[in-house]
């Protein structure tokens, strides 16, 4: 049976002037435009495609070779593109804009605003929706990650704290302001690192890696820098944290630790503006 809102792989069993039709099961025959048809080989019949299925403005399920930027189940960054009495529209990537409810908002939206929404298929109406309550389809499931292990957040809102972030499409995380070394703004897709599991549940991210082994490879990526500049680098503990993200893609005060530990092993010397290598 075909899915509404998900790549589904789909046998085709007729072709028209218009288009191939697939065998869709329970929905019956899904058409496929000519213009999503693949050019090189053309499908014959008895192929199978792998293909999308939405519903048209008819609501009748349609197949495009099309890749929409969010499938139902999933959270993404979509574009509001119009508005009226009904809700707000979203570009999804695809030719009929996705819907997104008055009652689903959760803060007032213009045209050219973006927005983070869970996109999920509407019981009654069977037609894939948008929301911007994502609460409801977060932390339902125990958090099995591990401090220091890599994901990957969407970036949902700013907080008073940080930024608020989707880690795995499963869960809320925390990215603190003093994690912040780089440009952050909601819809951007980061790679984070599990700073800390919390008693009442929820989780503080870094955008950098945590733990010892991070501090030690960034002491060496540090050296290597100095070896290929002839043993200075215009860097300190004084510099602007904006110049060591964009250098080391960390933050200042993990820049600062690492290079207190080269003071300390004798490898470096720290001037006000830069260091330089200690040759043996």
């Amino acid at each position: 049976m075909a899915l509404i809102g998900r790549f589904n792989s789909l046998q085709v069993v007729k072709q028209t002037d218009f288009g191939l039709y697939l065998d869709g099961d329970a929905e019956g025959e899904i058409l496929l435009p000519n213009r999503y048809v693949p050019q090189a080989p053309v499908p014959e019949i008895g192929d199978w495609l792998n293909v999308f299925v939405y519903l048209d403005s008819d609501d009748r399920p349609i197949a495009t070779t099309e890749t929409p930027k969010a499938r139902v189940g999933e959270f993404a960054s979509l574009k509001v593109v119009d508005i009226n009495r009904v809700g707000l529209f979203l570009d999804w990537g695809l030719p009929k804009d996705l819907l997104l409810p008055h009652s689903e908002e959760k803060r007032p939206l213009q045209v050219g605003d973006y927005c983070v929404v869970y996109l999920y298929l509407d019981p009654r109406t069977r037609r894939i929706t948008a929301t911007a309550r994502l609460d409801r389809y977060l932390d339902n499931q125990p958090a099995r990650y591990r401090v220091g292990q890599a994901v990957q957040v969407l970036v949902a809102e700013p907080t008073d704290l940080g930024f608020k972030a989707i880690i795995e499409d499963r869960h809320w995380g925390l990215i603190h302001k003093n994690e912040v070394f780089k440009f952050l703004r909601s819809g951007l897709r980061e790679t984070a690192y599990i700073k800390a599991l919390r008693p009442d549940g929820k989780i503080s991210l870094s955008l950098q890696p945590v733990g010892e082994q991070a501090g030690e490879a960034l002491g060496q990526r540090i050296l290597d820098e100095l070896e290929r500049n002839g043993g200075r680098l215009d860097l300190s503990d004084r510099s602007p944290a904006e110049r060591i993200g964009a250098l080391f893609g960390v933050s200042k005060g993990t820049f600062k630790k690492a290079i207190g530990g080269l003071y300390k092993q004798g490898l470096i010397v720290i001037h006000d503006d830069h260091i330089t290598r200690v040759r043996p």
